[in-house]
């Protein structure tokens, strides 16, 4: 997607769903996409400790924040899991919306990162259990630069979902026609796999969460692009050069974990 046109919008959400972010409109090109990947990803390498082998539970809706958690979780190399079941995959990992979990995997000595779905957030609208991460505070701190210490083979799990494990290998299906899409599904495994589909034929997503407005509902959404709201990654490092992805020749070896204050102690 940088390489092709980095400035296209590539995901815009329509929040209609109840609650702080009703109403919102946010819409992400290539690049502000590719910053926000960029700081989960950081956040997953330096303080989770995340690799290949590794499995991190995304506990959350279909939404534009849902979408750079996986595809962060995937340029370290680990497994994405949706499964509700928490005996289906056991998680290295928890990023969620729902403070409990967040606070049943701390006291259970599990990571967990607490999600705020608002655009503009700046820290979570509810205090954060100890030992869980408050990605609204935390994650614009990291580097908008990203290397991963190591990278994951073809036959390597990319996605757990619905009893189902997919390889990375199979993981992005076929490039099809490039088009924006309005999609308003539910599911977050048929989101990521719309996305990912869409955006290996250079397309671009449209998300609507909940009830539209009527007049909204009367809304062409082929006629051009969405009213832009953009939503730039809180950047603690200006990015200049965001023409393609680091390559895989340029990534370091990995190096030996430090220590995170949100990991427990061995």
């Amino acid at each position: 997607m940088l390489r092709s046109d980095s400035a296209k919008p590539r995901i815009t959400t329509y929040d209609d769903t109840e609650g702080p972010t009703r109403g919102e409109r946010i819409e992400l090109s290539a690049r502000v996409l590719g910053n926000w990947v960029n700081k989960a990803a950081n956040v997953l390498q330096d303080e989770f400790d995340i690799a290949p082998g590794s499995v991190v539970r995304l506990d959350l809706p279909p939404h534009w924040r849902t979408a750079y958690w996986a595809l962060a979780t995937w340029s370290v190399g680990g497994t994405v899991s949706l499964g509700l079941d928490s005996a289906e995959e056991a998680a290295d990992l928890l990023v969620t919306t729902d403070r409990e979990a967040a606070a049943a995997a701390a006291t259970a000595g599990s990571p967990a990162v607490l999600v705020t779905l608002a655009g503009l957030a700046r820290s979570a609208s509810t205090p954060v259990p100890q030992g869980v991460m408050d990605e609204a505070k935390e994650l614009s701190t990291h580097g908008d630069q990203f290397a991963a210490w190591e990278e994951p083979s073809d036959d390597d799990t990319a996605l757990v979902a619905g009893g189902e494990r997919t390889a990375y290998a199979d993981l992005v299906a076929p490039a099809g026609t490039a088009e924006r899409r309005h999609l308003t599904m539910t599911d977050t495994t048929d989101f990521l796999r719309a996305c990912l589909a869409l955006w290996a034929a250079d397309g671009s997503v449209v998300l609507s969460r909940g009830e539209a407005p009527a007049r909204r509902r009367r809304t062409s959404w082929r006629r051009g692009p969405a009213p832009r709201v953009r939503c730039r990654a809180q950047s603690s490092e200006v990015s200049r050069s965001a023409s393609r992805w680091p390559s895989r020749s340029a990534w370091p070896r990995r190096r030996s974990r430090r220590a995170s204050p949100w990991t427990a102690p061995p």
